[in-house]
């Protein structure tokens, strides 16, 4: 099988001028994509660039023109680099043609495919490429579970650290768009010295981000059933609908009442037994679990679930044609309101 990667690892070959003869890049996520393509695209020196340096566009190309450039020996240079751009919009026959290259690659080529956009389903080309010693990298869509992790690392890259509301900020804002994300940081990164704690206020000054009224702080006043700042929140949301829709808000609050019913039945309620049952990553994530099992017993969260469901296909015009925001505070009333029985 072909040596499959993660993206840093691959960065850290590259930067170490650790290459392989075949490369293909493909995946649904285009960030890491993009910044791999600059990478090979810097794998030569500027005096190499004019004679060993190829970029070639799949759909413009055929397999036989590609196979004929890495068999041309490099000028005036140790190696030359192939790169052939939008692989995902040409068949699997037009890698088939590519499949003797790929199994016997010239030493002094780096050849890259770059399938941006789309994932390249062929178990024969993988056969080749782990033949000729290539490498392959996936470039997956970014879980929602794994988007506050990636968020802390690319901020500890940047020499900064950063508190758990601004995290969730964050997140809140972003979603798992990569793009998004490493934006938002930068601009952060510009206007903050080094070592600096990335804060709410951080947040709310460089992104424009609402440290007071955001879905990280409905959800805490949900847990603390805070009925005047849940209020408050909403009718900032009913205020910009664009950017804060119900559809977007409510499973977070789904995720809530779920985590919540796992940690009334969790035999360990110790900080480290929560988070071991939740599957959260530092402490900070407990916040609104702790005042939620003191505020909401288990039948009510069971029906705060419920709810949220009947809200959730409701909104989707299931049963109802009434205004989203006014059924979302219609759900935020059952929330507050279901009793503790059958």
């Amino acid at each position: 099988m072909a040596d499959i990667v993660t993206y840093n690892s691959l960065r850290n070959a590259l930067a170490k001028k650790n290459y392989a003869n075949v490369y293909l890049i493909h995946g649904e996520e285009g960030y890491y994509i993009d910044r791999l393509a600059e990478l090979f695209d810097g794998i030569l020196a500027d005096f190499e660039r004019d004679f060993n340096l190829y970029t070639m566009y799949a759909p413009q190309t055929d397999s036989a023109t590609v196979a004929d450039a890495c068999r041309r020996y490099p000028m005036m240079a140790d190696r030359q680099v192939v790169i052939v751009k939008e692989a995902q919009a040409v068949p699997v026959a037009w890698f088939n043609k590519l499949l003797p290259y790929l199994e016997q690659p010239v030493d002094t080529t780096v050849l890259v495919i770059i399938a941006r956009g789309a994932t390249v389903k062929s178990a024969t080309l993988t056969k080749s490429i782990a033949k000729g010693k290539g490498v392959i990298f996936e470039s997956k869509k970014l879980a929602p579970a794994a988007v506050a992790v990636t968020i802390r690392e690319f901020i500890k890259e940047k020499g900064l650290s950063i508190d758990d509301k601004a995290l969730a900020m964050l997140q809140d804002y972003v979603g798992a768009d990569l793009s998004r994300i490493y934006n938002e940081i930068d601009k952060m990164t510009v206007a903050l010295p080094p070592n600096a704690m990335v804060t709410p206020e951080a947040v709310e000054r460089n992104i424009g981000v609402s440290k007071d009224y955001n879905n990280f702080e409905l959800i805490a006043a949900i847990a603390r059933r805070d009925t005047r700042k849940i209020y408050q929140i909403i009718n900032y949301f009913r205020r910009d609908p664009k950017n804060h829709q119900p559809v977007v808000t409510t499973p977070l609050i789904f995720n809530f009442f779920a985590n919540l019913l796992t940690a009334l039945y969790a035999p360990d309620k110790s900080e480290r037994g929560l988070m071991a049952e939740l599957g959260f990553k530092w402490p900070g994530q407990l916040t609104d679990i702790r005042p939620g099992l003191t505020n909401y017993k288990p039948w009510q969260i069971i029906k705060n679930i419920s709810a949220v469901r009947e809200f959730d296909a409701q909104s989707k015009g299931i049963g109802s044609r009434v205004d989203q925001f006014d059924l979302f505070e219609m759900l935020i009333f059952k929330l507050l309101n279901n009793p503790n029985c059958p």
